[in-house]
């Protein structure tokens, strides 16, 4: 039987996802939808309307990430955001309003806000508000799906755990329900050694009646996610480097799949590795249909990926792409702030220098689309540690149309999607 309209519309919806967050050209302040202008503290110019709370909540965390503190407007204005019962909206302008839980409140929004305010600091009961209401969103199987009462999925659920582990708490513990551990969920979306050849190791975003498909901005996602990952990695250490292992398969009769998250990680990596390898470098959009163009967002998720895994030849090697003038993302992310913090987060954890970004200072930039952060380092990379580019290594939601959906190409766990009748 073929997938129902639903399947089609939430596997579209994973892929459009991240057109609306971070991803459309700058828009002037006067929304479409006659929406007041957002309140001081807010990043970026473009309509929040979608990617509000994503976009603030990485860019509090590319700054935290450098030893920027940022600046209170910004973190209150991301808190504020957040409704009665904990939960968080892709983006509401009127905040005195109550929130609809059934319509306005959603899982990628509340894990991505949690990691973000999770960095900034000093908002912990704004923290513990967003998990428990996680916890008491969480599906019977033990995963997320993108609202309350939607189907378990991979980007979703990969984003919650990674809210708990930014927090300080293991997800593979603190998140278990009924005894239904959500780490052994996710799992279950992962192809094994059946699929065909160059889709093993892959996750896939949904399940349907067709089995399971790879999908590269579920796979970038749940390579962070098995390891107990949020979006802010540490950097990789010097010299350290460990080699990428596809997924090991004995022959056309092998029906095996990685055991445990640990081996779950090495055989999506892998994945990615070899997809990248195929494509010359980069990532290819997961939306069907979508041109085959590179996409600088999940393939800057890939380089986070291998860096969290310690690939550090493998993410030099993507972040190197990245960097690339024939790539175009330093174009791609200006006057983003999303994508800005998006590769600074990346660019930090593959060993690279975001204040040199091959020329731009992506650090500077993202300052530039919101309230200044304080100027004050505490611990890690500031300015002041900024080392010389030598050109290699410098070892340092919801579906709003499909030409949105086109140019936007963000990637990686920000999968907020459009409310469910318009699904």
């Amino acid at each position: 039987m073929a997938p129902s309209l639903a399947v089609h519309a939430r596997r579209g919806a994973a892929a459009l996802a991240t057109a609306a967050i971070l991803g459309a050209a700058a828009a002037p302040a006067a929304f479409a939808d006659g929406s007041p202008s957002p309140a001081p503290g807010l990043y970026g110019t473009a309509d929040p309307k979608f990617d509000g709370v994503f976009r603030q909540s990485l860019a509090l965390m590319a700054q935290s990430s450098v030893s920027l503190v940022p600046a209170k407007p910004a973190v209150d204005w991301l808190a504020g955001q957040q409704c009665e019962d904990g939960g968080f909206p892709g983006y509401r302008a009127d905040t005195s309003k109550a929130c609809d839980p059934k319509k306005d409140e959603f899982t990628d929004a509340t894990a991505a806000a949690v990691q973000g305010l999770a960095a900034a600091g000093g908002r912990a009961d704004a923290v513990k508000k967003g998990l428990d209401w996680l916890k008491a969103h969480q599906n019977d199987d033990g995963g997320w799906g993108y609202q309350a009462g939607s189907p378990t999925d991979a980007n979703s659920t990969s984003i919650a755990l990674g809210a708990f582990a930014a927090a300080g708490q293991d997800p593979a513990k603190a998140a278990v329900k009924d005894g239904k551990n959500p780490v052994e969920t996710l799992l279950g979306f992962q192809l094994g050694c059946d699929a065909k050849e160059g889709e093993r190791g892959a996750f896939a975003y949904l399940k349907d009646d067709k089995g399971l498909r790879a999908d590269n901005l579920a796979s970038a996602a749940a390579a962070l996610a098995t390891r107990g990952k949020g979006f802010v990695v540490e950097p990789l250490k010097e010299g350290a480097d460990q080699p990428v292992k596809a997924l090991e398969c004995s022959g056309e009769d092998d029906k095996s799949r990685p055991k445990d998250a640990a081996a779950a990680a090495e055989a999506v990596d892998g994945y990615l590795v070899a997809a990248m390898d195929k494509n010359g470098g980069y990532l290819l959009p997961s939306m069907p249909g979508a041109p085959a163009k590179p996409d600088q967002g999940n393939t800057a998720d890939a380089a986070l990926a291998l860096a969290a895994g310690g690939h550090r030849a493998a993410a030099e090697k993507t972040l190197k792409w990245l960097r690339s003038k024939e790539s175009g993302t330093a174009e791609w992310a200006k006057g983003q702030p999303g994508r800005l913090a998006k590769l600074i987060l990346a660019t930090r954890a593959a060993g690279g220098n975001p204040y040199d970004f091959a020329g731009t200072d992506l650090v500077e930039q993202l300052n530039a689309t919101g309230p200044a952060p304080e100027k004050k380092a505490t611990g890690g990379m500031g300015k002041e540690d900024e080392k010389k580019d030598d050109g290699v290594t410098v070892n340092v939601w919801w579906i709003v149309g499909v030409g949105l959906a086109f140019g936007a190409g963000i990637g990686f766990l920000i999968s907020g999607r459009k409310k469910k009748q318009q699904l």
